[in-house]
């Protein structure tokens, strides 16, 4: 393990990590990926290798323009960074799960879920999010 993959460095890499996320800051984000880096959405069955993480997480970005993520509580070991959020944003595009179709709505929505995010040599290896689908489902209208 390197040094920059200690606790103490994950500390201030995943606070930068997650600013850049909340100021949609693309380039930022993407500094911060091994080239290989792997981003998978699990419950939305969506995953993006490498530079198409960028693409993938612009949509992210298109879909919900005012997305915020807040963090309830994060867990920093070596190499790995493991953090519970609750994300917040308005339905002012539309929304695609599966063959489920959210035409905008306006509604502010929020949602909880968790990241599990590998780090190598200070870079994020991995990002897998695990959200709470069905709440984002159900606060628009499209399931009861």
């Amino acid at each position: 393990m390197s040094d920059t993959d200690s606790p103490q460095a994950l500390e201030g890499a995943i606070a930068g990590y997650n600013e850049a996320w909340n100021a949609h800051d693309l380039d930022a984000i993407m500094a911060m990926h091994a080239p290989d880096m792997v981003f998978e959405n699990h419950t939305a069955g969506e995953r993006a290798e490498g530079e198409a993480a960028r693409e993938h997480i612009g949509s992210i970005f298109e879909t919900w323009p005012d997305i915020n993520f807040t963090t309830r509580r994060r867990y920093v070991r070596d190499g790995l960074v493991v953090q519970e959020w609750t994300a917040t944003a308005t339905h002012a595009n539309e929304m695609r799960r599966g063959d489920l179709v959210a035409e905008p709505s306006g509604r502010k929505v929020t949602w909880d879920g968790l990241d599990v995010i590998p780090f190598e040599g200070g870079l994020v290896k991995r990002k897998d999010v695990y959200s709470d689908s069905i709440s984002i489902l159900r606060q628009l209208g499209l399931i009861e």
